[in-house]
This record gives C-alpha cells, structure tokens and sequence, in this order.
C-alpha cells in the first residue's frame, strides 16, 4: 500500500546539480522520518540527509553537507534532494526512505529502521 517512486536522476559533469524528487502515497501521517540513502559499487548503504516532518530533526552527512538539502512538500507528499556542487565521489543509487517511530539521530541514519524505500535512481557524476 504504501509505495515510495523516486525521479531525477542522471548524470552530470562535477560542480554540476540534480534534484532527485521522492513521491509518496499510502502514509496517511504526516508523521514520519524521510532519508535518502546511497550505495556506491562495492560500498554499503549510507545515509546521506534524513529529516522528520517538518525539518525540526535533520541528519547530514559530513561528506555533503553545505552542498546537499532535503525538503518535503507534506502538501504534495513529496520529498525532494537538492544536490549541488555534485563530485564524481556522489556517483551512486540514491534510494529515499520513509519509516515510523524513529525518534532519534541514531535511529534515523540506520536503514534498518525504515520500512518502505523508493526503486531507486542512479547519479553519475563525472571529471
């Protein structure tokens, strides 16, 4: 019932930007955690930013914070990653994820405490 469909993906010369959207139908709430993860060949999966419903509680990785942003749309049920300033270490499939009951930092860049995640979309960025 739930199902989570992202868009945006594609690639791009570094220094360049994408914007990944994330549409989300079946969550009645508001009130869930959103994160966007990542998984790079040969890597394990990573979150990259994570928010609740109204971006009181955001998480943003080391590696992309000042050049990545997400937003949610609660209106649209939507959920979006700014990317700019894009480097050929970004190159991944980016997944977004929603999850219930996730109340603190620790439990928000786990994946294991998401139950519903996006198809996936790939983001090439190249030199």
């Amino acid at each position: 019932q739930v199902q989570l469909v992202e868009s945006g993906g594609g690639s791009v010369q570094a220094g360049g930007s994408l914007r990944l959207s994330c549409a989300v139908s079946g969550l009645n709430s508001r009130n869930y955690v959103t994160g966007w993860f990542r998984q790079a060949p040969g890597k394990e999966r990573e979150c990259v930013v994570a928010s609740n419903w109204n971006g009181m509680r955001a998480y943003y990785a080391d590696s992309v914070k000042g050049r990545f942003t997400i937003s949610r749309d609660n209106a649209q049920n939507t959920v979006y990653l700014q990317m700019n300033s894009l480097k050929p270490e970004d190159t991944a499939v980016y997944y977004c994820a929603a999850g219930v009951s996730i109340q603190y930092y620790e439990d928000m860049i786990n994946p294991t405490r998401y139950g519903y995640w996006g198809q996936g979309t790939q983001v090439t960025v190249s030199s």
